[in-house]
């Protein structure tokens, strides 16, 4: 494993963790952002079998940076498969935080000292920092009406079902403390796209640690193709009604209880 550096202000040894499919002309622009803005982080790209070599690229650009890692898979298993196994690359190293971003540009790498400076040294500040659209200050450039709209909704509706006070529960713009990635048992995660999200939030909140919103700017891609299709938007409609579902029954059952006390 390569020297790492210290952070001003944040977590003691940082990982950036990228998951790629079909990103070749964007891989390495935002790596190089990236390590500008944050020149003690390291990199772990997760590449999920790309058949435009984004891989090939991510090898490149490892070889020449130690900063730089490299995780191939050999399928497009899906975003939430893609962040458990870098994660797990993560927790089995000494990375004090781990960090999500997309690769496609529409996460700005220059937001990452203030949202990993949230986080603080030696277990202070909070255990998740969610990049957020939803909050003063944070905003989106360039999304089409529909995005934005299906964005708002889904975020609305998560957070009444789950009675989250989270804005942005879907952003996939996060840090998160190692201890909270070590405790919402990962591998029980079944969701995928941006439920994956929601999921780990959630659970990080049932949990009991402390999750904040960060403004950011999120700016839709200008190279390749979003990976959003109706298939995502059906999986987080049906598990968060599910989740919100049996949220309330639990609530209901416990009132009961309390009545025949």
């Amino acid at each position: 494993m390569s020297t790492r550096r210290t952070p001003d202000g944040g977590a003691d040894a940082v990982l950036v963790v990228i998951p790629t499919y079909n990103e070749r002309d964007n891989l390495e622009p935002i790596v190089r952002r990236l390590f500008a803005a944050v020149p003690a982080a390291n990199v772990l790209v997760v590449d999920d079998g790309s058949p435009d070599g984004t891989g090939e690229v991510a090898d490149r650009l490892a070889a020449d940076d130690e900063r730089l890692h490299v995780l191939h898979r050999t399928e497009k298993a899906g975003l939430g498969a893609a962040y458990v196994a870098g994660f797990d690359w993560a927790l089995a190293r000494d990375y004090d935080a781990i960090i999500e971003m997309d690769a496609d540009g529409s996460h700005s790498p220059e937001d990452l000292p203030r949202l990993i400076g949230m986080i603080g040294p030696d277990g202070t500040g909070a255990d998740v920092v969610l990049g957020s659209r939803y909050v003063t200050g944070g905003r989106t450039v360039n999304w089409p009406w529909y995005r934005a709209l299906l964005s708002r909704g889904a975020n609305t509706y998560s957070k009444l079902a789950l009675g989250v006070s989270i804005n942005d529960i879907t952003s996939g713009f996060r840090v998160y403390r190692r201890e909270v990635l070590e405790t919402v048992r990962l591998h029980d995660v079944a969701s995928q796209g941006y439920c994956f999200q929601v999921d780990l939030a959630w659970r990080a909140v049932e949990a009991g640690f402390v999750v904040v919103e960060a403004p950011i700017t999120f700016v839709e891609r200008e190279i390749g193709n979003s990976k959003m299709d109706a298939e995502v938007v059906r999986e987080a409609l049906v598990r968060v009604t599910k989740w919100g579902l049996r949220r309330r029954g639990h609530q209901a059952t416990e009132a009961l209880r309390s009545l025949r006390r």
